[in-house]
């Protein structure tokens, strides 16, 4: 804190100078600077060293839990750029952001879900539109936490899922929100992109145009009527269900360990 204040100073009068109607005073700064005295008072317990926290815990052999925001196709390296987030939230950026060598990484659980969302604009091979988009986004709650936007829904894209398993190296997925796929009498995967001129692409395209321009093609899996909210085993899911699941498997080459079937923590099925 004994910079802050001068580091403060210098930020108000650069605003001042560049926004008209920006009231900036000395008892303002000095209001400030007790304001966030207070904020460092409050935070200072909270604030270590974490790179060398973190690489303890390693040696300590503590179980460390890391969680990834965002998702893989938001990626600034690898995702469908422009249209991403400004960090790395695939699994290179545990490794980047937090110090942790890779070699000591462990499993990598690779969260999806039973179908494909997305927030905002960008290309979206398998988006659905009309009713069957909305049928998915109200079963799912498909909504923005803060804002409400509604998200833009479609089929579970096959390709794109391939692509985040081989940049992250999954070990295993965990499918959330199967539940929301009861009740439809077809359920479809796509399987792989073809160009306008019907030609199949080996891999998910790196060029945006590409990418806007494929074809799906899809493989059409029997839906399944009854709710499956009160399952927690995987033998108590319908035929049609686990056939979906262990379809995913085959064509993604990651085996599903964890099923979600409801937004309830106990939720959750164990393959």
């Amino acid at each position: 804190m004994d910079t802050f204040g001068d580091k403060l100073d210098v930020l108000f009068e650069d605003a001042a100078s560049r926004f008209e109607g920006f009231k900036y005073s000395k008892s303002m700064l000095k209001e400030e600077v007790e304001k966030y005295k207070r904020f460092a008072e409050r935070l200072e317990p909270f604030i270590v060293d974490t790179v060398r926290v973190l690489n303890e815990s390693i040696q300590q052999k503590k179980k460390i839990l890391v969680e990834g925001g965002q998702a893989t196709m938001l990626d600034i390296d690898f995702g469908t750029y422009p249209f991403v987030t400004s960090s790395s939230p695939s699994a290179g950026g545990v490794c980047t952001g937090l110090g942790i060598a890779p070699r000591c990484v462990g499993d990598l659980i690779g969260v999806v879900k039973a179908y494909t969302t997305r927030v905002g604009s960008g290309p979206f091979p398998t988006e659905l539109f009309g009713e069957e988009g909305n049928l998915l986004r109200n079963s799912g709650m498909e909504f923005g936490t803060t804002t409400g936007r509604p998200r833009r829904c479609g089929w579970l894209d096959i390709v794109a899922l391939k692509y985040c398993c081989q940049i992250n190296g999954f070990s295993s997925l965990n499918l959330t929100k199967l539940d929301v796929l009861s009740g439809l009498p077809n359920i479809k995967l796509g399987v792989s992109y073809n160009q306008p001129d019907g030609q199949k692409l080996q891999s998910f395209p790196g060029d945006l145009d590409t990418l806007e321009q494929v074809q799906v093609k899809y493989e059409v899996l029997p839906g399944w009527q009854s709710d499956i909210s009160s399952a927690r085993s995987y033998s108590e899911l319908p035929l049609a269900a686990q056939h979906y699941v262990e379809r995913i498997e085959e064509l993604v080459g990651v085996p599903v360990h964890y099923i979600g079937v409801g937004p309830g923590r106990d939720a959750l099925i164990y393959k």
